[in-house]
């Protein structure tokens, strides 16, 4: 049976997004909502790795250096996803909806360790 698809929303995003992810069905939780505010990005990705959830965050360039270090390192990771900037947080419904498009990408498989990808 595949692994489904399951998401941490890093604090740089509105927990509002998680909210209105969840009422389209995906399996998101946020830093916020759980307590993991003010957390290094490094404990941020080992804990969606240990949770098995795939890191979703607007802050590519540390997120894509941790990910080139759990590579070489073979340290558990279990992908970032990437929000651009030009999707805004005052539209947390547009962020939602452009990870429902993703799951459905991959149609409730999860891709695979160590990726990075944009939503």
């Amino acid at each position: 049976m595949p692994e489904a698809v399951r998401f941490l929303l890093d604090e740089d995003l509105p927990p509002t997004v998680s909210a209105i992810a969840r009422s389209l069905g995906l399996d998101i939780v946020s830093v916020h909502e759980i307590g993991r505010t003010g957390m290094s990005d490094e404990d941020q990705l080992g804990f969606a790795a240990s949770a098995s959830r795939i890191l979703v965050t607007r802050n590519r360039d540390d997120f894509i250096a941790l990910t080139r270090r759990a590579y070489a390192t073979n340290a558990p990771h279990h992908g970032v996803l990437l929000v651009p900037r030009s999707a805004p947080d005052t539209h947390p419904e547009l962020i939602a909806r452009s990870l429902a498009a993703w799951a459905v990408r991959y149609a409730g498989e999860h891709p695979g360790s160590g990726f990075v990808d944009f939503v």
